[in-house]
């Protein structure tokens, strides 16, 4: 198992090789959505469960390293990024432990932040991963999931180098797109989200599919105000992370 950082080692039951032969080159963070950290660690080591991911973070920054890097840790479920579906073979997960949204949605401490930080440095050196690609799981999950959530400091890991990160675009008033709308204007915003990554059809009804994906994107990168609308602060900050992206 991996080194690089101090940490534990609980080995969980729940991975396989990862699908044809892929090399990680995506860190996904997730939330462990239960009140109680030990019970969530437990579950993520119960061969019952078939959940798992690569490493647990707890809230005092104790990180614990639950399968190897290079095997199929399963902790993405259905998801999609960027047209690939399998996103267990293209990922290297971490539970952070948080009860979220369920539960009050608590803050994330300052240790357990900094020990993310530490491990997603350390995991993106190894692998040679993007910036782009240190993802949540409501990214890759859209209407599925909400983890890490809106209250997850994503600006604390862009000013440590970690994640693709704008400042997210003042709240203004201005024209909406929203649930029932159709036309040009919403196929558009489909297509945006697309390119950035999101697994989107471009079908041109503001639908229950375009609301959990602008919800996703607000989670992470405008948590101002999380409503699946599509405002001008929204539509804003999809624009600038897209003018953001390095050119390949």
């Amino acid at each position: 198992m991996t080194t690089a950082l101090q940490c534990q080692f609980r080995p969980s039951p729940n991975f396989g090789p990862r699908r044809g032969g892929r090399r990680p080159d995506m860190i996904l963070i997730h939330y462990t959505g239960m009140e109680d950290d030990d019970e969530a660690l437990d579950w993520l080591c119960n061969p019952r469960s078939h959940v798992s991911a690569h490493y647990f973070v707890g809230a005092d920054g104790t990180i614990i390293q639950l399968v190897d890097e290079a095997q199929r840790a399963w902790h993405a479920g259905e998801s999609s990024w960027a047209g690939e579906n399998d996103i267990n073979s293209a990922a290297i997960g971490i539970e952070i432990a948080n009860a979220g949204h369920d539960f009050g949605s608590p803050s994330f401490p300052e240790p357990q932040i900094a020990a993310v930080i530490a491990l997603c440095r350390a995991i993106a050196a190894r692998h040679g991963i993007r910036p782009e690609r240190v993802l949540g799981h409501s990214d890759v999950a859209p209407g599925r999931k909400a983890d890490p959530g809106e209250r997850f400091p994503w600006y604390e890991l862009a000013a440590a180098g970690i994640g693709h990160y704008v400042d997210p675009a003042p709240l203004t008033a201005g024209p909406v797109l929203k649930a029932g709308d159709t036309g040009a204007e919403i196929q558009s915003l489909q297509a945006r989200l697309a390119a950035y990554g999101y697994g989107i059809a471009q079908s041109g009804r503001y639908d229950k599919e375009t609301a959990a994906v602008v919800t996703a994107l607000q989670r992470h990168f405008r948590p101002q105000r999380v409503d699946g609308i599509a405002d001008p602060s929204t539509r804003e900050t999809l624009e600038n992370l897209l003018a953001a992206l390095p050119k390949r």
